[in-house]
């Protein structure tokens, strides 16, 4: 069940589907539960020795009973949506061909996330087949509306809550195995995500006077808000470093070589170092440590000539571990200082709590990395985008956020872009890293 080959064949039918959330308007529902059929096709010992519940059309929730199930469970994480693709870009195989070739699996999906979906099934179908029980229960929860905030996954996490169980352990979509993460650190690295940042939309609006453009006044309406917009720089909110962050520069110290070791140690031991460095760096490193600010949208006027009466942008944030998204909507208000200048919060969740990097299930998934990727460290930090797993941060003490498949930075480059595939070997490895992590669960004596 667990063959490269066979793998990829059925991710092939997987990508497929187009399970399309953001046009499921026009598309309709029928290629969700055509995926939700071929999921029972595909793997007939989970559906038959599971039991399965569908929370919303779109939640799946999988249940496999274990040894003691007085315990608290592991919940197993994924979703089956996938972003639209753009018609103008030129991929090298159609996007929904599910094209196997090169080594590779082609199509929407490949990576995000439907290949860490199929090696948790994958998984999950092998211990079947050997008669396998776990220590404690394992839940698999599938989502197909994460690409649009997530509404299954928010519902079944409040099913959870409903039904008074806290998870011993939550695993989804993140981090994965990469090559040289950092300046001057060898090798390669299992980066699992321990927090997760808060997504945020706010959309500025301003009104102004209508009329001609020949005679316009000091202040339109557009030059408002592009002044607002200009106010909101990078350097708007504060930065500072998150626990995960200086933990896991304390990991790749030893990894580094010449100067970068001390100084990797160094900024691991000072967190306001690390800040103000990341800060400067900018990038990935700067998003890390601060609340970042990305205007989206522009909108106002009708015709080239004619001043509009009102002009709105939008911006997206990423808020920072430790901000709250009442402190950010008031930063903004202070920075963009205009009254004119009206701030409405669209959409807003706080980011999550830090999950500790030296507790048993963390070393459960170190382990779990060891027998699929032996050569990788796994090592904690912050993810910048934000999954379903944050519905059940709320609640449940240990979350993390990583996909059990080597990816290089061009391949990483591919999710939501062009050309996105995921190698068939890591197919294999993927569903070896659930396999060693269920197998490994521990039981009543030995849970800490």
């Amino acid at each position: 069940m667990t063959s490269s080959s066979g793998a990829a064949e059925r991710l092939s039918r997987m990508i497929q589907i187009p399970t399309v959330s953001a046009e499921i308007d026009e598309r309709g529902a029928e290629p969700f539960e055509a995926f939700v059929a071929l999921l029972e096709e595909l793997y007939p010992r989970v559906h038959a020795e599971l039991q399965r519940e569908r929370i919303t059309d779109l939640g799946l929730l999988f249940h496999w009973r274990g040894a003691d199930s007085a315990l608290d469970p592991v919940v197993l994480m994924a979703h089956f949506d996938v972003v639209p693709v753009d018609a103008s870009d030129a991929w090298t195989y159609p996007p929904f061909d599910g094209r196997i070739a090169d080594g590779f699996v082609y199509g929407r999906g490949a990576l995000d996330d439907k290949g860490p979906l199929l090696v948790v099934l994958e998984a999950v179908e092998a211990l079947l087949t050997d008669d396998f029980v776990p220590a404690r229960d394992v839940y698999l929860s599938f989502g197909g509306n994460e690409e649009t905030f997530g509404e299954a996954a928010h519902t079944i996490a409040q099913t959870f809550q409903e039904r008074g169980i806290i998870p011993w352990l939550v695993l989804d979509e993140g981090g994965a195995v990469v090559d040289a993460p950092l300046p001057f650190v060898r090798g390669q690295a299992a980066m699992v995500g321990v927090g997760e940042k808060g997504p945020m939309t706010v959309r500025l609006s301003a009104r102004g006077d209508g009329g001609h453009a020949s005679a316009p006044p000091t202040l339109t309406a557009v030059a408002r808000i592009a002044r607002a917009v200009g106010r909101l720089t990078p350097g708007t909110f504060p930065a500072h470093a998150p626990e995960g962050v200086t933990r896991m520069l304390a990991r790749f110290a030893p990894r580094s070589g010449g100067a970068a070791r001390p100084l990797y140690r160094l900024l691991a031991a000072k967190p306001w170092l690390t800040a103000r460095v990341f800060e400067r760096l900018g990038g990935e490193p700067a998003a890390m440590v601060r609340t970042t600010v990305a205007p989206t949208m522009f909108e106002g006027g009708t015709a080239a000539n004619v001043l509009p009466s009102q002009a709105s942008a939008t911006v997206n944030l990423r808020i920072a571990l430790g901000e709250t998204v009442a402190r950010t909507t008031d930063r903004i208000r202070r920075r963009i200082a205009d009254r004119r200048v009206t701030i409405e919060v669209v959409d807003g969740e706080e980011p999550s709590p830090e999950s500790s990097s030296e507790n048993t299930q963390f070393g459960l998934i170190a382990r779990a990395v060891g027998q699929s990727h032996p050569a990788a460290e796994t090592v904690p930090y912050i993810m910048m985008a934000a999954t379903d797993s944050r519905h059940f941060h709320r609640f449940a003490p240990a979350v993390y956020r990583f996909a059990p498949l080597a990816m290089s930075a061009e391949l990483r480059a591919t999710i939501h872009g062009v050309d996105e595939r995921v190698a068939i070997d890591e197919l294999e490895r993927g569903a070896r890293f659930h396999r060693s992590l269920i197998e490994s669960l521990p039981g009543g004596d030995s849970a800490a």
